[in-house]
This record gives structure tokens, C-alpha cells and sequence, in this order.
């Protein structure tokens, strides 16, 4: 064996695989059954109020609508993401685990850069009314 490489498994490649068509149907009954809020043909002389952009991008407008500057943890979390296969490991490199307890604190820090992203989904969508004021 090569130095620098790692044994590869089947049951990984399926784990892997599994994942992926878990996450595009989930994608698929969330964008099937949650329409996108999009209005008409876009006039100048109307505006529509509020104007929300589709639901998958909501989170960045509920961002951006606190400040102009929260465009930057955006792009903080964008590269997070990016960079996840390239993080360091624990001293296994030999297996595949879901969270393993050598690589919690990215873990942590990946599961809480999701949730933060579904909340703010979520208040976007259904919380925002009128001049993107607060709504019940």
C-alpha cells in the first residue's frame, strides 16, 4: 500500500451513496410540497411587500436583513462547508463513522451551522410579514 492512501470498503461507498439519494429526496419532497415564494412578473412601479426570495435562500435574507455586514458569516459558513473533507482527523483513517469522538468539535461545529441555518429558514418563512417585520 501506497503511503498517503487510505483502504477504501464498499460499505463505505454505499454509506456515502445512501446519504447522498437520502438528501436528494428529502430536497425533492421539500421543494414538491414547500413552494417557493415567488410572485409575478417583477414592475417598478409595484414592490411587493415583503419581497422574500425562494426558501432555500431565506436564511442568507434574514441575515442580510440585520445587517449588511452579515454577509460575511455567510461566507464563513460557505467555506466551512467547502472545506470539510480537508479538516483534521483523529489518528483512524481507516474507517468511515457518523461523528466519530475524534473529530467532535468540527461535528459540533458543523451540526450547529445547520441548525442556525434551519431556524433562520424558519423564521424567514413563516415569521416575516409586512416591511419584514415580525409576525405570529
Amino acid at each position: 500500500m501506497k503511503s498517503g492512501y487510505v483502504k477504501s470498503y464498499p460499505e463505505f461507498f454505499r454509506l456515502i451513496s445512501r446519504s447522498i439519494y437520502a438528501l436528494i429526496a428529502l430536497l425533492l419532497v421539500l421543494a414538491a410540497f414547500i413552494p417557493a415564494p415567488l410572485q409575478e412578473q417583477a414592475n417598478p412601479a409595484v414592490t411587493p411587500n415583503p419581497a422574500k426570495s425562494a426558501w432555500f435562500l431565506l436564511w442568507i435574507q434574514e441575515l442580510v436583513s440585520w445587517s449588511s455586514v452579515m454577509i460575511y458569516p455567510v461566507i464563513l459558513s460557505g467555506c466551512i462547508f467547502i472545506a470539510v473533507p480537508w479538516l483534521p482527523v483523529g489518528s483512524s483513517r481507516h474507517s468511515a463513522k457518523w461523528f466519530p469522538p475524534e473529530q467532535s468539535i468540527f461535528s459540533a461545529i458543523i451540526v450547529f451551522l445547520t441548525l442556525i441555518i434551519i431556524s433562520l429558514t424558519i423564521v424567514a418563512y413563516f415569521f416575516r410579514g409586512t416591511n419584514w417585520s415580525f409576525t405570529y
